[in-house]
């Protein structure tokens, strides 16, 4: 993890506030999604969040690792777990919700897991300016690394006492 001088700080608060501008933006383009699909782990947050501001009741996940810690990603994304059942998506109106456009690697991944016809927007919290795959909603842009609240630096782990430790 990079020191903190060189950190996007985000908070719970603005964890609200991006993700209530991002519902206003969908509502204001008259765009509202028939489902939302969220790139877990970051996007799961973000998509909850916005089908909830949006009262969206079909909400589904897909996980894919790219990221193994700040700035290291595996050579390209990949699926953990079952691949999620997307097929009757097409025609429909898809939102995928992520916390960040980082490399574009994961977004384009997602994207072409999705039929041809659905039609797609993509919303994350932050843009990164470098990115291959530009969403159609951004709340903020950066080229730091963000620490988001939910990770806790370094992780808890369980000893073999049975005590945590960070």
């Amino acid at each position: 993890m990079p020191p903190e001088t060189e950190l996007e700080i985000f908070s719970y608060e603005d964890f609200g506030v991006g993700v209530r501008w991002l519902a206003e933006q969908l509502v204001d383009r008259n765009w509202i999604p028939d489902a939302i699909l969220g790139v877990v782990r970051g996007g799961l947050f973000v998509s909850t969040a916005i089908a909830y501001a949006l009262d969206i009741k079909d909400v589904r996940h897909v996980n894919v690792e790219f990221y193994t810690d700040a700035g290291e990603t595996l050579p390209e994304p990949v699926l953990i777990g079952q691949a999620p059942h997307l097929a009757d998506l097409g025609g429909k109106r898809v939102l995928v919700a992520d916390d960040v456009a980082d490399t574009g690697a994961t977004l384009q991944f997602v994207r072409a897991m999705l039929p041809d016809d659905a039609i797609v927007h993509v919303a994350v919290l932050y843009e990164k300016p470098h990115t291959t795959y530009a969403p159609d909603l951004a709340w903020r842009s950066t080229d730091k690394w963000i620490r988001f609240p939910w990770i806790q630096v370094p992780p808890v782990r369980i000893q073999a006492a049975g005590r945590s430790s960070v």
